[in-house]
């Protein structure tokens, strides 16, 4: 009876291309189908504690816009209430909080088939990149072609402007609506833009993907800072969702305080890194609609002196309103600084001093010019009647827009310093690459 030697895996026959372009496809479907059944839910669960679950139909619709909206979608409002009044809106925001479960669950599903390998060809990479992209793009045009809706709208008397009142009453004669759309070709194009920069960061951040062997060189100088950032990112949600977690146990509107947390805690937990090291923001808010933020953030919002008055949203302006703003910027040193340190034990030992104040400067920046931007909020709601101007008290406006030079300067200045002092402190932790004191030679025989 003859036994077959075993194959080793070295012997083993090559998958066929054709295999494993079928296997790549099949991985990047799941990871793309994982990251929207992600998003969807958590959108979901954000709609209706909001109270979005008892509009008169259109919750999926919503739902959608939403979605779209996180990754990078245009969502457009209309309105039409005949030839008697005209609408005007606009409405640019991302609900961060979707955005983010979006990009952490298909950076680990893209990294996850790569797990087991030293390294991965370029060809590979690239293949399995334009893959994901493609059918997230096809998914994204799938999702702007379900978030369109209109809504029946009722506004009547009650808001203590008479001439509202009359108008009001008029209007509803009329059956008005207001709906929302997509903007298709915006919408795809940021969509292809935001997955593939999602794509690259996770190899970015990632400690142990495999990488071209033309690449592998650059990743001790890379991806130490650039994974630490990425925690101190994470670190400040998670810090904001104790934080709301908190407001709602002792508040007397949790359901709110959890909307704000499913939809949007990085719109409010990254602008306080950004306030933190010196950053500012602009904006104002008038009308009867308003952002779920800080009492604090939305009187400053208000306090502009209304017309194109811009108030200005830093560190000083908060805390003017309420002195426990001013923790905003221990918070931050500390958070950097335990950043940097991370970022210089996980570097070689030979890393230079000014090397670590660089690598983490320029990190901490990038990711700060990535992040930042995102936060901008642009919604405006007016009704004009009969040709004769808009009735302030049916419209509304929140603009909110962060100064991304000055916040990505000192994002820079504080990485410089603190990377420095991070890698300061390192020096005194064992790191890869270091080897102890060599022990004595043998003493030659007698």
């Amino acid at each position: 009876m003859s036994s077959r030697p075993p194959t080793s895996a070295s012997a083993r026959p090559a998958a066929s291309p054709a295999g494993l372009s079928a296997r790549a496809v099949l991985q990047a479907l799941a990871t793309v189908v994982a990251g929207y059944l992600a998003m969807g839910v958590t959108a979901g669960l954000g709609l209706w504690a909001a109270g979005a679950a008892d509009l008169p139909g259109g919750f999926a619709e919503v739902l959608a816009a939403v979605v779209v909206m996180a990754a990078g979608g245009e969502v457009e409002l209309s309105g039409d209430a005949g030839s008697l009044a005209g609408v005007r809106g606009e409405l640019t925001a991302m609900p961060l909080t979707v955005t983010l479960v979006g990009a952490l669950v298909v950076g680990h599903g893209f990294l996850r088939p790569l797990r087991h390998h030293a390294a991965t060809g370029a060809r590979t990479l690239l293949l399995r990149a334009a893959t994901t992209a493609v059918l997230w793009t096809a998914g994204l045009a799938a999702l702007s072609a379900l978030a369109r809706h209109d809504f029946g709208i009722t506004l009547g008397g009650g808001t203590g402007d008479p001439l509202a009142d009359l108008f009001g009453d008029l209007l509803d004669a009329v059956n008005p609506t207001v709906g929302f759309r997509t903007d298709l070709g915006p919408t795809l194009f940021h969509g292809l833009l935001g997955i593939l920069g999602v794509l690259l960061a996770a190899l970015l951040v990632s400690r142990g993907a495999p990488l071209p062997p033309r690449l592998v060189r650059h990743q001790e100088s890379v991806r130490p800072a650039a994974h630490a950032v990425f925690l101190l990112l994470l670190a400040y949600v998670l810090v904001g969702l104790v934080a709301g977690l908190v407001t709602a146990a002792t508040g007397d509107r949790p359901a709110d305080t959890f909307a704000v947390l499913l939809l949007g805690l990085p719109d409010i937990a990254w602008p306080a890194l950004g306030v933190g090291i010196g950053g500012a923001w602009e904006g104002r808010a008038e009308g009867p609609f308003g952002l779920p933020v800080p009492r604090a953030l939305d009187a400053v919002l208000r306090g502009g002196g209304g017309g194109q008055d811009l108030s200005t949203v830093d560190l000083s302006s908060l805390a003017a309103r309420d002195g426990r703003a001013w923790w905003l910027l221990p918070v931050a040193a500390l958070l950097l600084l335990a950043a940097a340190f991370t970022a210089a034990v996980r570097s070689p030992a030979r890393t230079r001093l000014r090397q670590h104040a660089l690598r983490f400067g320029v990190a901490l920046a990038l990711a700060v010019s990535a992040v930042v931007p995102l936060t901008r909020v642009e919604a405006r709601f007016g009704l004009s009647v009969l040709g004769i101007g808009e009735l302030d008290s049916l419209g509304g406006e929140v603009l909110l827009r962060p100064d991304v030079w000055r916040t990505v300067g000192l994002a820079l200045l504080w990485g410089l310093v603190l990377g420095f002092l991070g890698g300061l402190l390192a020096t005194r932790v064992p790191r890869r690459g270091e080897t102890g004191p060599s022990a004595p030679p043998p003493r030659p025989p007698a």
